[in-house]
């Protein structure tokens, strides 16, 4: 197997869970990743790989070198952050004849509201949250660089690490009362898998777009009572909509929509591991209690 290189912009838990994948799968790479630290050499599942800072507008020269040498980079950062990379490393990245893959972890948010109904890849795009608005700006902008570009809507991810559990621990958990309020989510190992899926293309389409949204959209309210019967607690009190002040928690519940994944199933096809928010609960609980 031809060894690849593999560069992330950002390096959190979907970019590790990937790594983990490719680990696991006896994959031959070389990692380098950016950190909003100071540039150092690092390990991570045994892995040694070098991180450099960058963070906006300030980041380490040598990232130039490293992009034009990578063969696959994946894009994991917040929205703001693709306008410095557009502005810094365009014209490397359009240079470089060796990449083949270039990922970009986008957001389900970019449909917006739909009250209820399935959206799928050709549905508008018509955000209602300025986070899902500045997602959609940053897809374009990339989409318009000379690049082997996938877009990734990602549905909300949960993962052993960021879960329904540790947020009913801390007691932070608020369920809204709301009629017709649904999401989609996904487990951060189809994540993984899926993308590690992907990287075995032949020939990518640019700008080719995939939901990454489990089989089972729902309530957010189903998913907690169904957190709280695993732990034999009492469920939290619900609230309105109007009794909320957090701004983000108010896009969340003000968009409500069931994404279709028929597209990832059919073109990769794809068996979930965590088709429901079931299987990936009762795996989470076996693994943290």
């Amino acid at each position: 197997m031809e060894k690849i290189n593999i560069f992330c912009f950002g390096f959190g838990q979907v970019a590790k869970s990937l790594i983990k994948k490719l680990y696991f799968e006896k994959y031959s790479f070389n990692l380098v990743t950016t950190t909003r630290q100071n540039t150092n050499e690092k390990k991570f599942e045994n892995i040694k790989y070098k991180s450099f800072q960058f963070d906006i507008d300030k980041f380490d020269v040598n990232i130039v070198e490293e992009i034009k040498k990578a063969t696959h980079i994946l894009v994991s950062t917040p929205p703001e952050t693709e306008d410095c990379i557009i502005k810094n490393f365009s014209k490397y990245l359009e240079n470089n004849h060796s990449l083949k893959w270039f990922g970009y972890l986008s957001s389900t948010g970019v449909y917006g509201n739909h009250d209820g109904r399935w959206v799928n890849e050709g549905t508008f795009a018509d955000p209602t949250s300025e986070r899902g608005k500045k997602r959609l700006k940053a897809e374009l902008k990339l989409n318009n660089l000379n690049i082997p570009l996938i877009i990734f809507r990602l549905s909300g991810i949960y993962s052993n690490e960021n879960n329904v559990f540790s947020r009913l621990k801390k007691n932070q958990m608020r369920i809204v009362e709301m009629k017709n309020q649904v999401f989609s989510r996904i487990h951060i190992e189809d994540i993984a898998n899926i993308l590690y899926l992907s990287f075995k293309i032949k020939k990518i389409i640019k700008g080719e777009i995939f939901n990454l949204s489990d089989n089972y959209p729902c309530s957010y309210k189903e998913v907690v009572e169904y957190a709280c019967k695993l732990l034999n607690i009492s469920v939290p009190k619900t609230i309105s909509f109007e009794e909320l002040e957090d701004s983000n928690l108010k896009d969340f519940y003000r968009d409500s929509k069931k994404v279709s994944n028929e597209k990832i199933k059919e073109y990769f096809k794809y068996e979930f591991k965590y088709p429901t928010y079931a299987e990936g609960l009762r795996q989470i609980k076996n693994h943290i209690f």
